[in-house]
């Protein structure tokens, strides 16, 4: 049981919640360990969700609580994944200052990550992020990060602290970032020279219509990040009406898929969803996309489970390789279809089919390339 976090959250009311609709057996607010008076025991907890609802990061203070809208819709979806436990242990309270409220974050994420539990973060301007960084600097924990956002916030000339946070966590030293990639920028809202920096440091940005064109070519990406952070400003307007960025992006499903890929992360410990305004969704239809999100973050999870080990030698199969004059090893589990590769110095990193077939054609896939050049 963790008691000292209770200075740093505010307990739910579930029934204000809920509209005092009773939930049937087989929805998730009926069997989520709830925080309504104290924090439940988390000994068996898979997952744990906590709520943000700072936005002075981007510039306005809200006064609708944006991550019960969330809990609403996501409450009110059926619990198809009986093998993953999931508590709710309410929402951070908003401090003095901006940075207090991110403190308050990090310090609930820092005990959670010590009790080895996967975090998801809804509600909040994108910034949270930054406390949701800090939590693993402050363990001295080195990560790899993944961002899905319409835009790349490094706008350093910008006050908001929305639009510039990723500055302070890519460069601040010490930095715990060992690799860095973006999903789902739109060309038109980013700086060519912003890319042409982000290359230089070897960080991957991927374009949403390279996205959409594969999406499945993601899952490698996130499989391996510790942190994942969703900004629904990469999501359509048609498809998230709060999300008001672009007309253009990531549909819902597609939105889905990613956040079913970060479930699938073993590595993974922690998902923001964040961007999400209350008082823009009038209907409520991005708070039940953002909680379908959550759904498939859990079946992906509830999937990874199923994984072995890479060193579980009889659960994989092995292709060896000749490409470019260097001989390497594919494997590819027998229970999921993933893939992984070898580098040359015997590490194994995630990779999907298409960069066997590139090797079996003798080339240099892609993928085997970054990373040699990441470790040089």
């Amino acid at each position: 049981m963790i008691y000292d976090l209770h200075e740093y959250l505010s307990p739910l009311n579930v029934a204000e919640i809920s509209g005092d609709a009773a939930y049937n057996d087989s929805q998730l607010g009926s069997v989520i360990k709830i925080n309504e008076e104290e924090i439940p025991d988390l000994s068996n907890v898979d997952i744990v969700i906590v709520g943000v609802n700072e936005f002075r990061g981007n510039g306005f203070i809200s006064t609708d609580n944006s991550a019960d809208a969330i809990r609403k819709k996501f409450y009110e979806l059926h619990y198809w994944h009986k093998e993953i436990s999931i508590a709710d242990i309410g929402n951070i309270k908003s401090g003095a200052s901006l940075n207090d409220s991110y403190s308050a974050l990090t310090i609930v994420l820092k005990e959670l990550f010590q009790l080895h539990k996967a975090v998801v973060i809804i509600g909040g301007s994108h910034d949270n992020t930054l406390a949701q960084y800090a939590a693993y600097k402050e363990l001295n924990k080195i990560i790899d990060a993944t961002i899905v956002d319409a835009t790349i916030d490094l706008r350093s000339e910008s006050t908001l602290r929305s639009e510039n946070f990723l500055m302070e966590m890519l460069t601040s030293e010490p930095n715990m970032v060992r690799h860095y990639n973006h999903i789902a920028f739109q060309s038109y809202f980013v700086h060519p020279r912003m890319l042409e920096t982000m290359d230089k440091l070897r960080f991957d940005c991927f374009r949403v219509g390279t996205v959409k064109e594969d999406l499945d070519e993601m899952e490698p990406v996130i499989r391996n990040c510790d942190l994942f952070s969703f900004d629904i400003a990469a999501i359509k307007n048609s498809d998230a009406p709060a999300a008001t960025a672009s007309p253009n992006g990531l549909s819902g499903e597609e939105a889905c898929t990613l956040a079913r890929f970060a479930g699938m992360s073993a590595s993974l410990s922690s998902f923001g969803v964040y961007g999400y305004d209350a008082s823009k969704d009038h209907q409520r239809l991005t708070a039940l996309q953002i909680a379908q999100m959550l759904w498939y973050f859990i079946d992906g999870r509830n999937r990874t489970r199923k994984e072995s080990l890479l060193h579980e030698d009889q659960d994989f199969n092995q292709f060896h390789t000749v490409f470019a004059e260097v001989d390497t090893v594919f494997l590819q589990s027998k229970k999921t279809g993933r893939w992984w590769m070898q580098l040359p110095d015997k590490k194994v990193i995630a990779c999907s089919y298409k960069d066997y077939l590139f090797a079996s054609n003798n080339e240099i896939p892609e993928r085997w390339l970054r990373a040699q050049e990441r470790d040089v």
